[in-house]
């Protein structure tokens, strides 16, 4: 079996898996219990495929490595806020609010568990490239591994930083300062974790575009093929999911909407001036 065909066959059986349990246990965030995890199945499947059949497995075994780590924070972080013990994502709740019976079903079933898995399977499809074009690693995937590890510990540190803050939160007693985080790497992007998340996927992508680019394949199909539709759909979901996200807060915290105001949105930016701090106009 192919390891696309055998990745495809995981994919099935964890969409089967995820919706059943949705079903079973009313709750709509079994995905967000798997999202770290089956993209490292994933990446392994096409590196094990690699080593077993002999070839210079050096780069799809570099990528395996890095979607571990990856996988390992993002499972570790979402394990400490309580995901594995039955919490359901605070967004899924409002949303069922705002529907039907009926139509948040079949929200689950299209996007919560199908649309979703399908992603997860498109983000480690650069695996796929690398797989296929048996090239040897080069300078530039070093690269690529050094930056994806600098974003990997910019998310890391980010997400410290955001859960410290929320312990802090907690011992006050749910009240703490206007509500939410501004201080840190909060001060330069009001998501910087999810910055860093989506922009580990972009250079996942490069790496696997660089397979190719060392194999003789030119620009169209080499360093722009097919796959750069993972990471730019994961941006995508992450921008919408930012902006539903933000209109929740919104609603809670009076003060969010001035730290929207001075405050970029993903990429990290120095911040604009409190409107409070604006000098006067002069005649």
């Amino acid at each position: 079996m192919e390891p696309l065909t055998l990745v495809i066959v995981v994919a099935a059986v964890t969409c089967v898996l995820c919706w059943v349990l949705s079903l079973v246990t009313r709750d709509t965030s079994w995905v967000d219990r798997i999202w770290s995890i089956v993209p490292v199945v994933y990446v392994w499947i096409f590196a094990g495929a690699a080593l077993a059949e002999g070839r210079d497995a050096a780069r799809l075994v570099m990528m395996a490595v890095l979607v571990t780590a990856w996988g390992a924070r993002l499972t570790f972080n979402f394990a400490r806020r309580g995901g594995y013990t039955g919490m359901e994502d605070y967004r899924w709740a409002v949303l069922r609010a705002r529907m039907k019976p009926w139509q948040f079903q079949l929200f689950n079933l299209f996007f919560i568990v199908l649309y979703q898995n399908a992603l997860l399977v498109l983000i480690t499809l650069p695996a796929q490239i690398a797989w296929r074009y048996d090239a040897p690693i080069t300078a530039w995937d070093a690269a690529f591994a050094i930056l994806f590890v600098a974003l990997l510990i910019g998310e890391t540190v980010a997400d410290q930083q955001q859960w410290n803050f929320h312990r802090a939160k907690a011992r006050a007693g749910g009240r703490l300062g206007e509500g939410f985080f501004t201080e840190g790497l909060f001060r330069l992007s009001r998501h910087p974790n999810f910055f860093f998340e989506q922009s580990q996927w972009w250079v996942f992508y490069a790496i696997g575009a660089t397979a190719a680019v060392a194999s003789g394949v030119g620009f169209w199909g080499g360093a722009l093929n097919g796959t750069i539709a993972g990471a730019a759909l994961l941006t995508l979901l992450f921008i919408g999911s930012t902006m539903f996200t933000e209109a929740i807060s919104s609603s809670k915290y009076p003060a969010y909407a001035e730290y929207q105001r001075t405050t970029s949105m993903l990429v990290p930016w120095p911040p604009r001036r409190p409107a409070r701090e604006k000098a006067p106009r002069t005649v």
